[in-house]
């Protein structure tokens, strides 16, 4: 998501382009405790971590870079916790959906772009891209976890076709990276005069962004 950045400043958008978890110096410590670690950690332990460090985020981060009229492109939001924490350790998402909703004062994406891709697939990528380092404490679950989690994805994007682009992240990355643009291009010139995304309430399935 990243490489939309220079497109879109050369198109006069101011770009912020974050992360979760682990954008701040103080998230950057939430994130070894949740996934540079082999230690076990307790399902509500760990949607509470995730929620710190996005209320975090979303308050030192995203919301003054909205307020200063920037495109926030953030890989991860409130949706990873619904399936992950969610679907994949089982949680009640609506419970999951509540802490998220709190935690981020009810901001929700205009667009997020689900890259979905064979969970056999997703992991062998990830462990290319972690090189000799290994794979987090999370990639390392096992494949029924990361089959649960695809599954809540497909779920939270059929619930919100409106708000989600989802994509087959098997085709080639110049062809995905056309259809990104293409869509991101579009929703801003639609929200071109509406200002920043509104605190909303999530649906019910919910729910789960960019």
């Amino acid at each position: 998501m990243s490489a939309l950045a220079p497109s879109l400043r050369t198109a006069g958008h101011p770009v912020l382009v974050t992360h979760e978890p682990g954008a701040t110096p103080i998230g950057r410590q939430i994130r070894k405790l949740l996934l540079e670690t082999d230690a076990p950690i307790a399902p509500r332990s760990e949607a509470l971590l995730f929620a710190a460090d996005r209320a975090h985020h979303v308050s030192t981060v995203i919301r003054p870079a909205l307020e200063r009229g920037e495109v926030v492109i953030t890989d991860r939001f409130v949706d990873s916790s619904l399936a992950y924490q969610g679907a994949g350790r089982t949680l009640s998402v609506d419970e999951v959906a509540k802490l998220s909703r709190w935690a981020t004062e009810g901001l929700v994406p205009h667009l997020t772009v689900l890259l979905d891709v064979p969970v056999t697939v997703g992991l062998a990528r990830a462990g290319n891209r972690a090189g000799g380092l290994g794979l987090d404490r999370l990639e390392r679950e096992t494949l029924v976890f990361h089959e649960r989690v695809r599954e809540g994805f497909q779920k939270l994007a059929a619930a919100e076709p409106q708000r989600y682009l989802v994509l087959d992240a098997t085709l080639p990355q110049a062809e995905l990276a056309t259809t990104i643009e293409a869509a991101v291009t579009r929703m801003l010139s639609y929200q071109r005069s509406a200002g920043p995304p509104k605190s909303a309430e999530p649906p019910e399935t919910r729910r789960r962004v960019t």
